[in-house]
């Protein structure tokens, strides 16, 4: 599915895809996000083993009346507060979607799917 915008000229479409890698750049540039969390891990882990970058890997797009809802599974680095790192997510998602887009998320939900050690 799409998200349809219709303006005088016509209508603008924006695929799911696209909503999915701008949120997957917005929440990979917060302090503390080490990386995205996998729903598909076969397609995923071919991915790493031919170094294709993947921003929307860990986020689900839902349509929703008068906007997307967003679903972003995240892996937190350890000594970060996670409640301030999702809540930083939730706002840059938000404005990136916003400005980028002109989509508004009704909802940005924050999973945090693992928690790691970085080396120094």
């Amino acid at each position: 599915m799409a998200v349809k915008i219709k303006t005088q000229a016509g209508t603008i479409e924006i695929s799911n895809d696209v909503i999915a890698t701008v949120v997957g750049g917005a929440a990979t540039d917060i302090y503390g996000i080490v990386g995205m969390a996998s729903k598909n891990q076969i397609k995923d882990n071919l991915n790493e083993i031919l170094r294709k970058e993947n921003y929307s890997r860990g986020v689900v797009v839902r349509q929703e009346e008068n906007g997307v809802a967003i679903d972003v599974y995240t892996i937190v680095s350890y000594g970060t507060k996670i409640s301030e790192v999702s809540r930083n997510v939730q706002e840059k998602v938000k404005y990136n979607l916003e400005t980028m887009l002109g989509v508004s998320a009704n909802s940005v939900n924050v999973f945090v799917q693992d928690v790691r050690v970085l080396p120094d």
